[in-house]
């Protein structure tokens, strides 16, 4: 299969890329400069030259924050852009994995993850403009596309919190980190490994499409990640002290608890991704390095 990927400059988007190219996949990435999502006349260009039989859409407003006083530049990236790869894949003939987040939940749960069929309930304009794009994919492409959420990424490529504790364990003697926020550290190349896998089933016509949920197995707080990369440093972990969120306000709040069930792997033949501790422990010394470089 020809694949492209969009939003290939970005940390998830960069991982799924080198993915496939280290499985000896015919693949092209681009990033925004090269490629404009909500721009039909770009995508048929695209799609033109470079023939894909699937597309994974990795491009994304991610500016949590920022949206909630821009929801309609959010709203353009997050909502029409997918609705527009999904058209130009269905003129084209190709399939679509799309990304999304956890982020379309209301994040109120307690101790149940979401399983993926669980009703939306976005309190984020980016929860809102994400929702929007999975919903235009899926009416759009139906029966040949896959929406894959996905949660506190981290990994080598670009900002996130792994690399901030990591540089912060150097420059401070203690840090305050919110604890009363519960969800699932995951290592972005280990969500590159199942959208390959999940793709290929989707090309092949295996009965992969509809919603997935790629996120590690296990759960923690913000305060135990970081406790966690402390004690990978050979560093205290007693140095990291909880906190709460209202200690960081922020103008989009943050879901309290997003856990997320992954049932539906099971249907395809593949586990869900695994524990997240494990996963931290192998990408730690490939983050150090990056940082290093």
């Amino acid at each position: 299969m020809r694949w492209l990927v969009t939003g290939a400059g970005g940390m998830l988007g960069r991982d799924v890329v080198e993915e496939l190219a280290g499985r000896g996949e015919d693949v092209v990435g681009l990033d925004r400069t090269a490629l404009d999502i909500t721009r039909s006349e770009e995508l048929d260009r695209a799609f033109t030259e470079h023939r894909p039989d699937l597309v994974v859409n990795c491009a994304a407003y991610t500016a949590v924050d920022d949206a909630e006083s821009d929801e309609e530049r959010a709203l353009l990236i997050n909502g029409e852009g997918p609705r527009l790869v999904a058209r130009a894949c269905a003129v084209h003939g190709a399939r679509l994995v799309h990304v999304s987040t956890d982020y379309v939940f209301a994040g109120d749960a307690r101790s149940t993850p979401y399983p993926e069929d669980h009703p939306p309930a976005p309190r984020t304009a980016y929860g809102r403009t994400k929702l929007a794009g999975e919903r235009a994919v899926l009416a759009e492409l139906p029966g040949a596309s896959a929406v894959v959420r996905t949660a506190w990424l981290y990994g080598v490529h670009g900002g996130n919190f792994v690399r901030t504790m990591i540089d912060l364990e150097a420059r401070r003697d203690t840090l305050d980190v919110v604890d009363d926020q519960r969800g699932q550290p995951t290592w972005s190349a280990d969500v590159a490994t199942r959208v390959a896998d999940l793709g290929a089933r989707l090309g092949r016509d295996e009965g992969a499409h509809g919603v997935f949920h790629a996120t590690s197995s296990g759960e923690a707080t913000w305060c135990e990640l970081a406790r966690e990369v402390f004690r990978l440093l050979d560093a205290d972990p007693g140095r990291v002290h909880p906190t709460t969120s209202g200690a960081f306000p922020r103008p989009a709040p943050r879901p309290a608890y997003s856990v997320l069930g992954h049932d539906r792997w099971s249907e395809i033949g593949l586990r869900p991704l695994r524990d997240w501790r494990t996963a931290l422990q192998e990408a730690m010394p490939h983050i150090r390095k990056a940082i290093a470089s």
